[in-house]
């Protein structure tokens, strides 16, 4: 027979007492269990501020030394690192090797569930070989439970080849440990249904990577102001109208021209609006934007 530790020591296989009763609840009051129990995730996650923002500096260094963001998972944990990552070329047009998100199991975990795959941590060992992680990357290891073999091998390997590591779980620090540099520990507490870390534990996963990619894009120049300028509106037209009105935005001009100014900038909004504001040609608001690093705030807030 298998040895299987018993694990009910964690705070995500504890039993919530608020829920205790929840099969026999009305609909109406097992909603308002959820929902209070929901409620409290951005409090857990606000309470992770400085590891989250350390992690933030992490990512933003690497990005700037031309590496790579890796997530690795099981499970819902990987499932929200490959989502994160395949949501940043559409929303900020990063390469897509900037953020890329790895589940035990490969693929096709990501659409039914391998719940063995997570227990071999050479897994994780040969993913970062394959990946061939070093020093300017970051391996960002997700185990809302903390003990996920397979994470903790990725990133020891990861630590071994000269990469930086942060590492998200639901348990305390002191319960269950890791070796990352940055260790961030959001708790949010027994889940609703014991033991079923796709509910709050998941929730805050998706908060603090959200938070993670979307400010470490913001600080390398993905965003002016709080708009989305380097989105890719070759994509569909949600994006191009999307694009249109940012230019309007920022330079007032009527819908038509600004939708002269992005077919000339070859759909690309930086470079249209660098255009307008310094009334030059698509290849010289290209090169004014690679002297400034991507950020347009520092062409368009200063003097011609």
């Amino acid at each position: 027979m298998r040895q299987v530790k018993d694990r009910g020591h964690l705070l995500t296989e504890m039993r919530n007492q608020r829920s205790a009763d929840i099969d026999s609840m009305s609909t109406s009051a097992a909603f308002d269990v959820m929902n209070g129990e929901d409620a409290s995730i951005a409090a857990a996650v606000a309470d992770a501020k400085p590891q989250v923002c350390e992690a933030i500096e992490l990512v933003v260094a690497a990005f700037r030394a031309g590496g790579r963001l890796i997530y690795v998972g099981a499970g819902t944990s990987g499932r929200l690192g490959v989502l994160d990552a395949s949501e940043c070329p559409p929303t900020f047009l990063s390469d897509p090797r900037m953020v890329q998100g790895f589940i035990a199991g490969g693929w096709d975990a990501l659409r039914r569930s391998i719940e063995g795959a997570e227990d071999y941590p050479q897994d994780g060992v040969d993913l970062m070989d394959e990946l061939d992680i070093g020093p300017d990357d970051v391996l960002f290891g997700i185990a809302t439970g903390v003990t996920t073999p397979y994470v903790h091998g990725a990133v020891q390997r990861a630590k071994e080849r000269g990469a930086k590591t942060v590492f998200l779980g639901c348990v305390p620090f002191e319960v269950v440990g890791d070796q990352a540099d940055v260790s961030i520990r959001v708790l949010v507490g027994p889940e609703v249904v014991t033991g079923s870390t796709r509910l709050k534990a998941g929730t805050a996963t998706k908060m603090v990577l959200n938070t993670v990619t979307t400010l470490s894009m913001v600080r390398i120049g993905k965003v002016y102001g709080n708009l989305m300028v380097d989105v890719n509106t070759k994509a569909n037209a949600k994006l191009v109208d999307r694009g249109t009105r940012m230019i309007q935005n920022v330079t007032g001009v009527e819908r038509d021209a600004a939708r002269e100014l992005l077919d000339r900038a070859d759909g690309h909004v930086k470079t249209a609006l660098v255009m307008h504001a310094r009334a030059v040609g698509p290849a010289d608001a290209e090169r004014l934007l690679a002297e400034a690093d991507g950020h347009l705030s520092r062409i368009l807030k200063q003097e011609p």
